[in-house]
């Protein structure tokens, strides 16, 4: 009986060795074995290895944990049958403390140790595992035929695959940054990434109403009057009207030498790039670079021009605001007092929400556009309405829509108190 109790605590051990081995793979950040193996840590090179063949390392710990806690269970018995004298009580009490010394001892004290220090324990394990993947070479491969058998016979098809894999990744960062592993501008840009290709070249671009343009007939005064007001290097030039724009105006173009170009303006006009407003922008920005172009204007669904989008706008959606020193500064929330406040409508309609802790459903991208929305006509100056807990006043319009309004927060009524 001595031989076979020092049997079943080697499968405890087993267990626990398989367990811990389970939790530790599952739960180790690859990101840190690779930065590990960069460095030249070998165990942690291989750990690295055996997890990318994740399917065959489970199908090892599986079989092992199976293997002990079987044998533990029969040997179990045996010796207190042997010992109790009575099958039926023999196996009964057998039962109960090999089902508890496998739960505290086999599952969850080990599993709960490998899940405080993943990596670690997955370098230290991946030797011996390594050996038992070997080992139990036949049986895995054995399993790995059922598996594809079975996913042959049942096909799944899960439709949201996308969705979760972008769910997944911004969960991922959040962790990162709550366990101090990035910083809060690393997260930023890490989410701006991930979610770049959800936007659309109508949520970034500049409208037709801000677009400044010329008309191809204009005096050379009138451009350079444009082009020194504007301080931009590129203007767009159309003919008839903004909806027939026919190429742009280089200011490297336009000014020769130490004075503007003599070449008719036609001819110094450079084609343009069209784009949908529907079309994502990580297409667009690689049309932007195939076509070596800075600037593409977006149409509508009837072909006219809805606005233009430059490089500039795209690399923003990573990085956040790019200046230079010609830009002009736009304040778009202005704070009057705790309770007041002074809002550009170019703000976006997200980040106001977020700012003022409402929730609206709305098609608009700019607070302008949700505010002409929520008026139901073209805006007006002192124009007001309430939302939530917010009353909000047009305080000036330009080009008939608004372009600042005035947020008054007032005290939150509980819905409970309401009907009261």
């Amino acid at each position: 009986m001595t031989t076979y109790i020092i049997i079943m605590i080697i499968c405890l051990i087993g267990s626990a060795y398989f367990s811990a081995t389970e939790t530790a793979f599952s739960c180790s950040n690859k990101t840190r074995l690779r930065a590990l193996a960069d460095k030249g840590n070998k165990k942690a090179e291989l750990a690295l290895n055996l997890s990318e063949r994740y399917d065959r390392l489970i199908s090892t710990i599986l079989i092992g944990n199976n293997i002990v806690n079987i044998l533990l269970a029969s040997l179990g018995t045996i010796v207190f049958t042997h010992h109790l004298g009575d099958e039926e009580i023999g196996a009964t009490v057998s039962t109960i403390v090999i089902t508890i010394a496998v739960l505290i001892f086999g599952e969850i004290t080990p599993k709960s140790l490998a899940n405080d220090f993943p990596e670690k324990f997955a370098m230290f394990s991946a030797p011996l595992i390594r050996t038992f993947i070997w080992f139990l070479m036949p049986l895995n491969w054995i399993f790995s035929g059922w598996k594809k058998l079975i996913g042959f016979v049942v096909k799944v098809k899960d439709d949201d695959d996308d969705n979760m894999a972008q769910e997944e990744l911004l969960l991922m960062v959040e962790e990162a940054e709550q366990e101090g592993d990035i910083d809060t501008d690393e997260g930023d840009l890490l989410r701006n990434a991930i979610e770049f290709s959800d936007l659309k070249a109508e949520d970034i671009l500049t409208h037709r109403v801000d677009l400044e343009a010329l008309p191809i007939d204009a005096a050379k005064k009138e451009i350079a009057q444009k082009f020194t007001e504007t301080r931009f290097s590129r203007i767009p030039i159309y003919e008839d009207s903004i909806d027939n724009i026919v190429g742009v105006i280089h200011q490297k173009d336009f000014y020769v030498g130490s004075g503007v170009t003599t070449e008719p303006i036609k001819d110094i006009i450079s084609p343009v790039l069209f784009v949908h407003q529907y079309e994502n922008i990580d297409d667009l920005l690689k049309k932007l670079q195939k076509e070596k172009a800075h600037i593409a204007i977006v149409v509508d669904e009837y072909g006219g021009t809805l606005g233009i989008v430059t490089m500039e706008d795209i690399l923003e959606q990573l990085v956040g605001d790019i200046w230079d020193e010609h830009d002009e500064v736009v304040e778009e929330l202005r704070e009057l007092d705790e309770n007041n406040f002074i809002i550009d409508c170019n703000m976006n309609l997200d980040d106001f929400c977020e700012e003022f802790d409402i929730e609206t459903e709305s098609d608009s991208v700019s607070v302008g556009g949700w505010v002409a929305e929520q008026i139901g006509n073209i805006p007006d100056v002192n124009d007001s309405f309430s939302f939530e807990n917010l009353v909000i006043t047009v305080t000036e319009v330009d080009s008939h829509r608004a372009a600042t309004i005035k947020v008054e927060k007032q005290e939150r009524i509980d819905e409970n108190e309401e009907k009261e």
